[in-house]
């Protein structure tokens, strides 16, 4: 039976992996193994950033989602980002991804945070119906992004 838990240090391979088909779907991103490793460990080994929750099978990781804090000023309180979810393909359909994004939910409320906000594909309309089943609604706030590497 899956359970749903924090990731450690030694998921970071599985998890990985499960980012490249992540990445390999969405338009803006290209798989970087060394950048996933490095961003992984930075968010697993720093609770205070936030947490990789992950869906286990024995041995096996079938899902993944990043829990990020940050502080709104608007809010004059913590709130979270949602990244980098993602269910494996063979376990796609299978409810996982709906119990995972509502562990996401609670666990980021028990974390004090008063909203979360997640970016998905324009093109990915399947993974927009997805968030909105959840309660998730369109913001009027446009993303931009200004590349410093």
């Amino acid at each position: 039976m899956p359970v749903i838990e924090r990731a450690s240090e030694t998921d970071i391979p599985a998890l990985s992996e499960l980012l490249s088909v992540l990445f390999t779907q969405e338009v803006e991103f290209i798989p970087n193994t060394s950048a996933q490793y490095n961003g992984l460990a930075k968010i697993i080994c720093n609770p205070d950033l936030g947490a990789v929750l992950v869906v286990r099978e024995g041995r096996d990781i079938l899902a993944m989602v990043n829990i990020l804090f940050t502080i709104s000023t608007a809010l004059g309180e913590r709130v979270a980002l949602l990244e980098d979810m993602i269910v494996s393909p063979n376990a796609r359909r299978s409810g996982l991804g709906s119990d995972l994004l509502t562990q996401a939910i609670s666990f980021a409320r028990t974390q004090g945070c008063k909203r979360i906000t997640l970016l998905a594909d324009r093109e990915n309309k399947s993974a927009q119906r997805f968030y909105a089943k959840h309660g998730f609604t369109e913001s009027t706030m446009v993303p931009l992004r200004l590349s410093l590497s």
